[in-house]
Parts: C-alpha cells; structure tokens; sequence
C-alpha cells in the first residue's frame, strides 16, 4: 500500500467512525478498540489507530492509561462551554464572510436557507436537520477564507455533536433556526458586517438555549 493509499484508508476510517459517532451509533463512553474496530470494518489496525487519534485530537474521544481510547461525554457545563466560544467565534465568521461574500456565495447561501425551509413542510429529521444547520455555518466560514478560525470551529463542531438532544423533533425549533439563518443572509446580503456578526451570535446563543432544554 502507498503513502497515499494509506492516507485515503484513514481518511475513509475516520470518517466512518465519525459518523457513526454523530448517529449515536457508538454512544459517549462506547470503548473505541482498535482490534475490534478493524475487525468491525474490515480493515488493518493501522488505520483504525490513526483514525482513532484523530477524534482524539479532534476532542471527540478521549484516552485514558488504564481503559484506553472511548467516545467522550458531553455534559450540561461542557455544552454551556462550548456554544459560549462558538458564539464568539461565529460572529467573527459571519462579520469576515460579510467583507468576502461574492454574489455567487450569497445566491448560494439563499439556495440552502430555501431548501430548509421548503423541509418545514416534512416531518422533523433530527440527523438531517442538524447537518443542515452544520452545513449553513459551514458554508459562511468557508466563504470567510480564516483556515484557524475554521479549525477551531469544527473542533467545537465535535465536540457538539456529542451531546445528545432532542432539539431538532421539534417544528417550532427548525423553523426558528431557518429565521436566524435569513437574519444573518440579510446582513451579509446588505454588506452590514457587524450586523451579521450580532445575527450569528444571537442564532448560536439561542441554538444553545433549546439545544439543552429537553
């Protein structure tokens, strides 16, 4: 196998576990054993191990000496930590999206907030529903051109994900998120940064409010 080669197994790996993780389908506090994921997926150790320090690194696993590497645990304070620093940082990601925005970035943001809005009419998605609202923010920091600014941000965006809520079953929930989500595309649209940063903090603060009210 090349370098290359190698390099795409762990990549798939990675992405695999990942998404299991966001599913629920290897829970907070699951046991990530290398031997048993490779068996699991069908593939060597090797790449399991490096996937595994990934999530490591990307604070969605956590290694202990004695138990070794397991899915870590968000609770109420970690969450409240989280989306307290993702606020900031949101707002700085919309403020420097609004300084690089093309018309052809905002007709693209448009289209998204479009799709979500005609999925009001379906039945709540909880898996789909938030991935919709990760790839809105994540369309506005890619268009913000800060590669530190997104990392951080992703990081955050794992360590969210590992909290377990029942945010996105409930109508009135997405529908207030779509709302935010033109808020802040009307800032950006009109070219009013530190409107579309005070937008963004204000859709983050508020995702955190009904993220924990169960």
């Amino acid at each position: 196998m090349t370098t290359t080669e190698r390099a795409l197994l762990t990549e798939s790996v990675h992405a695999t576990l990942r998404e299991q993780i966001f599913a629920g389908e290897l829970a907070p506090g699951t046991p990530l054993s290398v031997p048993a994921l490779a068996a699991k997926l069908n593939v060597s150790r090797t790449p399991v191990r490096e996937a595994v320090q990934q999530l490591i690194n990307e604070g969605i696993a956590v290694y202990t000496r004695n138990a070794g590497a397991k899915v870590d645990t968000v609770d109420d304070e970690t969450i409240r930590a989280v989306f307290e620093v993702r606020e900031v940082l949101d707002g700085l990601a919309a403020y420097q999206a609004t300084l690089h925005a093309t018309r052809q970035h905002i007709a693209d943001l448009s289209a998204m907030i479009a799709d979500q809005r005609a999925l009001l009419g379906e039945r709540p998605d909880q898996r789909r529903d938030a991935r919709l609202d990760l790839d809105f923010h994540t369309a506005i920091r890619e268009i913000a051109a800060n590669k530190p600014l997104s990392e951080a941000l992703a990081r955050l965006d794992g360590q969210a994900h590992l909290y377990r809520s029942d945010m996105w079953t409930y109508d009135d929930n997405r529908r207030i998120a779509v709302d935010e989500h033109q808020r802040i595309l009307a800032a950006i649209r009109s070219g009013d940064a530190a409107g579309a940063r005070t937008a963004a903090c204000a859709h983050v603060a508020g995702l955190l409010v009904r993220t924990r009210r169960q």
